[in-house]
């Protein structure tokens, strides 16, 4: 499951819209903001872009943005 808080703290320290990076991923910004928020998951290959995109190169922090575990 995606860390909602964290990504959106990622895009934000980026510098980068979310108009540009739906773009670039062959998305409508919409459709990131489903997947940001959850709603939708990402692919796979999705997952690896935007990692690229954003510059997450760290294994640990794409865990943790990507494959967060959920705590009751």
């Amino acid at each position: 499951m995606t860390n909602t808080e964290l990504l959106e703290r990622v895009i934000a320290e980026s510098g980068l819209k979310k108009r540009w990076i739906a773009d670039k991923m062959g998305l409508s910004e919409y459709g990131l903001s489903l997947k940001i928020q959850g709603i939708n998951e990402f692919k796979t290959s999705e997952v690896s872009q935007l990692c690229e995109l954003l510059g997450i190169k760290n294994l640990s922090q794409k865990e943790d943005v990507f494959f967060a575990k959920l705590v009751d």
